[in-house]
């Protein structure tokens, strides 16, 4: 466990806690539950379909029992997927916790946040990078210039292709930036309608399973800093620092399961449908998911990280300044 000084994530810690508590026990406002005659804290969390820790956790009652034992449970909120509409939703009291990328939550703070992260997980450095089709005549990051690059904007697509092109010495404006939501890409790159894709795990596994995909240059050949993160609700975070921190347990814990043995956190629901990963694409998925990271707690070393990535996105010119990154970060070890 990697602990954190006492740097300006304290100082926003400490101004969390001075927040007067709003909406009653709850603190969710959602209705409220009774456990021994007490009120129970409803966490609203966005529901994690049917991979992963919490998806897991869902099915087999480990997260409730988890959170009872805080004198909490948990509402499932709509779905997980872009951090920028859950971020609106966690300043709107909408919301309590997300998940989403250090490039995202960096464009995401820079516009009033109600929000601050309290774990990090290291970059993905297979799951994540430059997707070309098969029979490609790109064949490196140089081949890229002068052709089309489909991202997402302000998050981990445009800060994929902006760290390449920048590694690989080319000036960004010599590629062109197509911006799309990711869900709505991959017919437009099976398409031929751009060249390339920019992309993280959650979309490329199936292309690479398919055997018409690869990745040109993964995380670690571009170097990327693009932590995953989860994200509290300031309020909630004030009002209710012990459920944060056994939420963070859970996944840390969890988390370290679901890399020894990734199998178990696939197809958690069901093996059929749209939302199972099977065949070659369910190999894809348990390699990199075994070569990934686990939750931790965010560590001085982390923060240097997020600095570079808020610094390299103020310089690309994607934020207008750069995000006091440190001033939105939560010691969960000192909650």
């Amino acid at each position: 466990m990697r602990p954190l000084t006492p740097l300006a994530a304290l100082a926003a810690l400490a101004a969390l806690s001075t927040v007067t508590a709003c909406g009653g026990a709850d603190g969710g406002g959602d209705p409220k539950g009774k456990k021994g005659g007490e009120a129970t804290v409803t966490v609203r969390i966005p529901d994690p379909g049917n991979a992963g820790v919490l998806a897991r956790g869902k099915k087999d009652g480990s997260l409730d029992k988890a959170l009872a034992a805080v004198g909490a449970k948990v509402a499932w909120t709509g779905s997980a997927g872009p951090f920028a509409p859950a971020a609106q939703a966690m300043n709107a009291d909408q919301l309590d916790i997300a998940t989403g990328s250090i490039t995202s939550g960096i464009t995401s703070l820079s516009q009033s946040p109600g929000f601050a992260f309290f774990t990090a997980t290291d970059p993905d450095p297979v799951g994540e990078g430059i997707l070309v089709r098969e029979g490609s005549d790109i064949t490196s990051v140089q081949d890229l210039v002068g052709r089309k690059v489909a991202v997402n904007k302000g998050g981990t697509g445009e800060y994929l292709l902006l760290k390449a092109l920048a590694k690989a010495g080319i000036p960004a404006d010599k590629v062109e930036r197509v911006y799309l939501r990711p869900d709505q890409t991959a017919a437009v790159f099976n398409a031929g309608q751009v060249d390339a894709w920019a992309v993280w795990s959650t979309y490329a596994v199936a292309e690479i399973g398919s055997g018409k995909a690869h990745f040109v240059a993964d995380g670690t050949a571009i170097g990327s800093d693009n932590y995953s993160l989860n994200a509290v609700r300031s309020d909630f975070a004030a009002q209710h620092p012990q459920i944060v921190k056994a939420l963070y347990a859970y996944l840390h814990e969890h988390s370290a399961k679901e890399k020894k043995n990734p199998t178990a956190y696939l197809n958690v629901f069901t093996d059929a449908g749209p939302t199972a990963v099977n065949g070659k694409a369910k190999d894809v998925q348990i390699a990199f998911t075994a070569k990934g990271g686990t939750v931790d707690p965010i560590g001085p070393e982390d923060i240097k990280r997020f600095e570079t990535v808020a610094r390299f996105y103020a310089d690309q010119k994607v934020t207008p300044n750069q995000v006091d990154i440190a001033a939105h970060l939560l010691d969960v070890e000192k909650l």
